[in-house]
């Protein structure tokens, strides 16, 4: 199970660092395009940039990794909100932070003994 958490985990943390927080921090077109269509200020794309590298740490870094979770399902929820507030395309546009979400909470229980205990599965 932890073997299985830590690769979702991975998945996760390549997915922000490499496709969300590196077209940030690099200013590329398709980060500064994405936050004109957002209605988004160009002078937050630094800062979002370098958050989602900050928490994507805390995440990975077993003694913050819940706080890490706590933190990044927030920055999640502002993606959403944000991409709810200009109507964006529902599944493909809207729900993506939700489904990156969805693959940090799995990867965090199942690496995380003590999430699953809090958490347990419920059977029968």
């Amino acid at each position: 199970m932890a073997k299985t958490g830590w690769i979702l985990s991975g998945l996760f943390a390549l997915f922000m660092v490499g496709a969300s927080a590196a077209p940030k921090l690099l200013g590329l077109d398709a980060a500064t395009s994405s936050f004109d269509a957002l209605g988004w200020p160009q002078r937050y794309v630094l800062m979002i940039g370098l958050l989602e590298i900050g928490l994507t740490l805390l995440y990975l870094y077993p003694a913050t990794s819940l706080l890490g979770a706590v933190l990044m399902t927030g920055l999640l929820g502002g993606a959403i909100a944000s991409q709810l507030r200009v109507e964006a395309l529902l599944f493909s546009h809207t729900l993506f932070g939700l489904y990156l979400g969805v693959t940090l909470w799995v990867g965090l229980w199942l690496r995380s003994p003590r999430l699953r205990d809090v958490f347990p599965l419920m059977t029968g």
